[in-house]
């Protein structure tokens, strides 16, 4: 099984752009190998910028440089290129519509034994809420690479919520990626699962063991949390009368919670979130952790089929 990281991807992806576009810049807080962002350091030297630890001031050089007529791809820890820095984000990038890119590494759970003070489950909602911030959160490398691409091509500030661990490949190479446009991995007509990141593999596990249980499940990778496909969700909803939502992050205010919003001003139906409850993470290995917090395919597996027994079309 080909198993890589979308931090990976994430770096592969800085050298294409680095390659095809002058503009493109990198900003890292003393974590460029860690974030992958090492590799264009060493093509374009001149084009990177080592911040130290002081994420606070690599935001605010990276909206100077967006103002100025780059397009600057900042990484860092999740943790920390959320939380730590949410003002200079909110003022000197949203407020001014900067086009900043962020690199979100060592998101979620599977960050593994680093723990809960480096473990980022709560920056879907804290990014979200930012006005003009797109939120994307790519499914595996393939993804991760397509990803980034894309948010040099548009206007504005971007966060690629980014992991460290290695995954497995759901995505197809040839498969368009268009931000704000879900994928459909696969039609189904009893009810929607519909997930974001690493709970995209384990989403594709579940609707197979369901499926040979007779239950038929369509499956939404839904890589842009923000702008939100509503076409794909309502027609889902309606076409399904069930929807599953399973992400990395904390329940409240994350993916799922984007989904209800647009199922409950649109369509009504039966709705399960799968996600951390309120709880932070811990050390440990990712397989361990993603037991101890139910986001496994089995877990999924049960409370689609306690979901079923809600439905009532």
């Amino acid at each position: 099984m080909n198993l890589k990281s979308t931090r990976d991807g994430y770096g592969e992806a800085l050298l294409r752009l680095g390659r095809e576009n002058p503009r493109v810049v990198v900003l890292t807080a003393d974590l460029g190998e860690s974030t992958r962002s090492h590799w264009f350091k060493k093509e374009f030297p001149e084009r990177f910028f080592q911040m130290g630890v002081a994420e606070a001031d690599m935001v605010g050089t990276a909206a100077g440089l967006a103002l100025s007529g780059k397009i600057p791809f900042m990484g860092s820890f999740g943790v920390f290129v959320t939380g730590r820095v949410w003002d200079q984000l909110r003022v000197s990038v949203a407020y001014n519509n900067a086009n900043v890119k962020i690199g979100s590494t060592h998101c979620g759970i599977t960050v593994g034994e680093d723990g809960a003070t480096h473990q980022a489950i709560e920056d879907i909602a804290l990014m979200r809420v930012l006005p003009g911030f797109t939120v994307i959160v790519p499914a595996d490398n393939i993804q991760a690479i397509k990803a980034t691409i894309a948010a040099a091509k548009i206007y504005g500030p971007v966060y690629l919520r980014l992991g460290r661990a290695s995954l497995p490949v759901v995505t197809k190479e040839n498969a368009e990626f268009n931000i704000g446009k879900a994928e459909i991995l696969k039609e189904g007509k009893d009810l929607t699962i519909i997930a974001c990141g690493v709970m995209v593999c384990q989403s594709s596990e579940a609707a197979s063991i369901l499926e040979k249980e007779g239950i038929s499940v369509r499956l939404i990778n839904l890589h842009t949390i923000k702008p939100i496909d509503e076409e794909a969700i309502i027609k889902a909803a309606k076409e399904t009368g069930a929807i599953l939502t399973a992400e990395e992050h904390q329940v409240m205010g994350g993916m799922g919670s984007a989904v209800a919003e647009v199922v409950m001003e649109n369509c009504p139906v039966p709705m399960k979130r799968i996600g951390i409850l309120d709880r932070f993470g811990q050390s440990g290995k990712p397989e361990e952790l993603m037991r101890e917090y139910g986001l496994t395919a089995e877990n999924i597996v049960k409370e689609a089929k306690n979901l079923l027994k809600r439905k009532t079309i």
